[in-house]
């Protein structure tokens, strides 16, 4: 059963106009799925997780090149690297002809970098995460049963949001997830980088995945597990790299309120967070230590996922002073600020608006617009003179009007 994407319109619409798109994203997300479904008539298909393609690929450049079809999906191509300025020579021969190759990789900044050497100019980029609130009550299977945010949160993080866990029946999350960072640490992080112990580094995930929503310290990291902060700060761009976590940065705008700086770090399905910290029943998921972090991870990831799907550049902050004043998460747009907070119930009260309130008179320099509350709550209503309630469905509706107001 296929499900349509999210990010189909957009990658359609660019295919259009560059010589080359690239689509990145985890594992498991669906990008070989999306592209055989909706370019597979058209295109040659070839993955380089194929061991004999990729060392025929490597032996002789040109002349696997030149046996290429006119159309190509180049998928995992972050294994063969070598061959992205000989695609350049191909694509510059003929600039007039679009689309001519589609390029997938599960380790994007190993391929983005190589892309920003050879292909810059020529090549529209666009990152796949797992399904979104839309893309997963498009399930027949689901549909039915996701229907309020509440719903949406408990199944976004006791089953994941990874296509293959939505769309197949029985299917036991922790198995997956296990085979998963199985197959994750063996075929990724031993072929790409010198991790040094892999044991070493799936304890820092699970310790990362249980510090969720949290401002990262490396401090404290580097202490919990004997290892170098030079050594935390590798394997958090690793795991940035392979889209597993998104590092959220401080807003500051020169605001000059002894602004905390260190970013914090969400990641990009709040299933695999579940799983890694043993949140497996509704009762510990809506009443656990982690229940808030999990929550924000979700509107966090939501929000990602927002902007990926329509090949927008996503300017996300969160503000923290040292003396109180927060902001759970920031988005920029033009010359606004819309500030929001992040609350895991389903009546907010109005002390939950004061931080909000607060941002609104202290910064009143900048254009900020009424700031949210995002909750469980199943409808969006006022609830202070510069603050709304939203509910997780609206939260999505009230991004696409900012960003496609017509």
């Amino acid at each position: 059963m296929y499900i349509e994407r999210d990010i189909e319109l957009a990658l359609q619409k660019n295919i259009r106009h560059f010589s080359a798109v690239a689509l990145t994203g985890p594992r498991q997300t669906g990008k070989s799925t999306l592209l055989k479904k909706k370019f597979g008539n058209k295109y040659q298909y070839l993955t380089f997780d194929d061991p004999l393609l990729r060392e025929r690929a490597i032996a002789d450049t040109n002349l696997f090149l030149g046996q290429l079809e006119e159309y190509v999906i180049l998928d995992e191509v972050q294994y063969v690297p070598q061959i992205l300025p000989f695609l350049k020579i191909i694509i510059d021969k003929k600039p007039g002809k679009k689309g001519r190759f589609i390029l997938t990789g599960s380790q994007q900044f190993q391929l983005m970098k190589k892309i920003s050497e050879s292909l810059a100019g020529r090549i529209a980029l666009f990152n796949l995460l797992p399904f979104g609130f839309d893309e997963t009550r498009s399930v027949k299977t689901l549909s039915s049963k996701i229907n309020s945010g509440e719903v949406f949160f408990s199944f976004a993080c006791l089953q994941g949001l990874f296509p293959e866990l939505c769309v197949t029946k029985g299917i036991s999350s922790a198995t997956w997830f296990g085979s998963y960072f199985q197959t994750y640490l063996e075929r990724d992080i031993r072929t790409l980088y010198n991790i040094g112990n892999l044991s070493d580094f799936f304890r820092f995930i699970r310790l990362l995945a249980s510090r969720c929503s949290q401002i990262v310290n490396m401090s404290n990291y580097s202490k919990e597990l004997g290892i170098s902060i030079n050594t935390v700060k590798s394997w958090i761009s690793i795991l940035e790299a392979s889209q597993l976590v998104y590092v959220l940065q401080p807003f500051s705008n020169n605001l000059g309120k002894r602004i905390i700086k260190n970013p914090k770090l969400y990641w990009n399905d709040s299933g695999m967070v579940a799983n890694l910290t043993g949140v497996s029943s509704k009762e510990i998921l809506f009443h656990g230590p982690l229940s808030g972090a999990l929550f924000e991870n979700l509107v966090l990831q939501e929000t990602v996922k927002f902007f990926y799907n329509n090949g927008l550049r996503p300017n996300l902050y969160f503000l923290r002073t040292s003396n109180g004043i927060e902001a759970d998460l920031i988005i920029e747009h033009g010359f606004k600020v819309y500030p929001f907070e992040i609350k895991l119930t389903k009546s907010p009260n109005t002390g939950m608006a004061k931080p909000l309130e607060t941002f609104h008179k202290l910064f009143g320099g900048l254009k900020i617009e009424k700031g949210n509350i995002i909750c469980l709550s199943d409808e969006s209503y006022e609830l202070s003179r510069n603050v709304f309630v939203l509910s997780i469905k609206d939260y999505l509706t009230y991004l696409k009007k900012i960003f496609f107001k017509s």
